[in-house]
């Protein structure tokens, strides 16, 4: 157990890729034994402590370096439920420091050219050019904008590459007119429906061209998964193919988990050529909750927000991360996910908060069950001052069976189902459990109708694709919409 981080180090520390000189190597091996004990150190060449409350956010097993995922709750980490969430204690700590704000900052993706080495070394360097003298005068000075000033001056090169340059600041769209039909219908105020449609297990598209069909012309848009609960099924962006040849305006989901920041930016230029703008970031459930055997569950090479913050700046600068420019940047209509019920509500508004600057610009919420939970999210939101920059999409889903309501409930990240649904499930029939979910969740759409601040609904089908048409009609959201043609 780390002296300063509340958690056991998930994973050894790093070491060089390639032989360092020997005074390098040598400090490199004193700041191991040191940041270890204290700090459960894993020698990432890119510290934060000063930005995460001094807990060491490597120590997430996923490694989450811009805030917590989608599960994160205040009793475990869902990946090893031995440990705690590291990213709820790093808000915990901040919040009562009072340096809640530092949180925004968007934070780069590690340089693995610099993993395994010392950090140390890059602060004494950005001490001497700023002036050894000086930097110490001003920190004991009485000035704090001049404190302040010295201190980021040494340390923000340091946490802020200029391969990167992340800020906490709100970056507008570089755009007027909407790029794609879910945006135009978010843009022109209307209540809208989004939906998803699950992609096929093999290669037949039959079913999948049906249901995309079914719900084309009921819809503004249609989300397909990308590899759901990490169980491998057909690719988002081959449905998403499917869609636009249907006349659909499809969402393409990214799961941070199977990314690298190479393959992110490739595969986003070719979803612009096949005509896709709407793009979903997510960090992904883990490899813990999918199939045997187990994939990799160290490290993601990008967060959910770095993966905004590459795209935001694909689109609006029309360069990639390693600086190139292109002559056509992709167009894009960006979203995030968001978890309403994860954690404090103060909490996750400022993960959504993060989001919002980093590039979202609309957001597909978790499951939501208990409406009345939800109003303290979006009030922590409006205290925040993003309810404007947002667009947001409430998750619902019609339950269709006692088990699985308690496989939502007791594993599925960030969901919760309240006591009061479960016992109408454990107290009903069998036979009536699929009528019964389909009024509960019309029931909530009601609720959800009348909040400010949510723009539609996401209806989440999980496989039952043929309910769409009825629970868009049952609620009062059929309003045909035309087929789109690219």
């Amino acid at each position: 157990m780390a002296l300063f981080t509340p958690g056991r180090r998930w994973q050894p520390p790093f070491f060089p890729f390639h032989k360092e000189k020997f005074g390098r190597r040598t400090l490199a091996k004193i700041e191991r034994w040191i940041k270890g004990p204290m700090f459960g150190c894993r020698m990432c060449g890119n510290c934060l402590l000063q930005e995460t409350a001094f807990i060491c956010p490597m120590e997430c097993p996923k490694g989450m370096r811009n805030g917590p995922c989608g599960g994160s709750s205040a009793s475990r980490c869902y990946v090893d439920e031995t440990r705690p969430c590291i990213w709820y204690r790093i808000y915990e700590r901040a919040f009562r420091m009072g340096r809640e704000e530092k949180l925004l900052e968007v934070l780069p993706p590690l340089d693995w050219d610099r993993v395994g080495t010392e950090t140390w070394g890059s602060v004494v360097r950005q001490v001497r050019k700023f002036g050894t003298g000086a930097f110490f005068r001003s920190l004991f000075s009485k000035d704090k904008v001049k404190k302040s000033f010295a201190w980021e001056s040494v340390f923000r090169p340091i946490r802020q590459p200029e391969w990167w340059q992340g800020d906490s600041q709100y970056h507008a769209p570089g755009y007027d007119e909407p790029i794609s039909e879910l945006e135009r219908r978010l843009r022109s105020g209307n209540f809208i429906v989004t939906t998803e449609v699950s992609p096929p297990i093999g290669t037949s598209t039959g079913k999948l061209k049906r249901d995309i069909e079914m719900v084309r012309d009921l819809v503004a848009a249609v989300n397909f998964t990308d590899s759901a609960s990490a169980s491998p099924r057909m690719s988002s962006m081959a449905c998403c193919k499917t869609a636009t040849e249907l006349g659909a305006d499809p969402v393409l989901q990214i799961a941070a988990r199977d990314k690298t920041r190479s393959g992110l930016q490739s595969e986003i230029v070719g979803a612009n050529v096949i005509g896709v703008r709407n793009v979903l970031c997510i960090t992904g459930d883990n490899a813990c909750i999918g199939p045997s055997p187990t994939s990799n569950t160290n490290i993601l090479d990008v967060d959910a927000v770095q993966m905004l913050w590459i795209l935001r700046k694909m689109r609006d600068e029309g360069t990639y991360l390693d600086g190139r420019k292109m002559k056509e940047p992709p167009k894009l209509f960006l979203g995030a996910a968001a978890s309403p019920f994860a954690s404090e509500p103060k909490f996750q508004a400022l993960r959504e908060h993060k989001k919002v600057n980093a590039g979202a610009q609309f957001f597909q919420t978790n499951l939501i069950f208990d409406t009345r939970r939800l109003d303290l999210w979006l009030e922590a939101l409006y205290a925040r001052n993003i309810l404007d920059k947002v667009y947001i999409l409430a998750g619902v889903t019609p339950i269709r069976s006692y088990k699985m309501a308690l496989y939502l409930n007791n594993k599925i990240p960030g969901v919760t189902v309240p006591e009061e649904i479960l016992k109408k499930f454990e107290n009903a029939k069998e036979e009536t459990h699929e009528e019964l979910g389909i009024g509960i969740a019309l029931k909530i759409i009601d609720d959800i109708k009348t909040k400010q601040g949510i723009n539609g609904i996401h209806l989440m089908s999980v496989g039952w694709e043929s309910v769409v048409p009825r629970i868009v009609k049952e609620s009062g959201l059929q309003h045909p919409i035309k087929p789109i043609s690219l």
